[in-house]
């Protein structure tokens, strides 16, 4: 009889320990987001929700005007913001990616010898 009157408490705790748990990293989440957004300025390279890249011109309350391209500004509203950019890694990256394609010309010349397969033809006659 003991363990059936435990059964409901149990099960309750079970379900609302999880629920509670991601209210709070919800919550969270949204004041990490609310945070980035106010602190948005000029000059940020941001990455929108769509995936668009650009550097903020201008802000003001609920917009930003982002240049995504020389001379082409866009407004976006400041919710549509997904992360601020961080430039210094960007060109690191890019750096790094160009001077590794300029590597691969020089393994792909060192791998001189291939093994080639006969034609069909050839290897039906032999």
């Amino acid at each position: 009889m003991q363990l059936q009157s435990l059964i409901l408490p149990l099960l309750i705790v079970l379900l609302a320990v999880p629920l509670f748990l991601q209210a709070r990293k919800q919550k969270r989440a949204m004041a990490e987001q609310q945070k980035l957004q106010n602190s948005i300025a000029a000059g940020d390279r941001v990455m929108t929700t769509s995936g668009v890249f650009g550097t903020v011109v201008s802000t003001s309350d609920d917009t930003i005007d982002i240049e995504i391209a020389p001379g082409m500004t866009t407004t976006w509203v400041r919710q549509a913001v997904r992360e601020k950019v961080d430039t210094e890694a960007e060109t690191a990256e890019a750096t790094e990616d160009e001077s590794s394609a300029a590597e691969e010309p020089q393994a792909e010349e060192t791998k001189t010898e291939a093994e080639v397969a006969e034609p069909i033809e050839k290897q039906k006659t032999s």
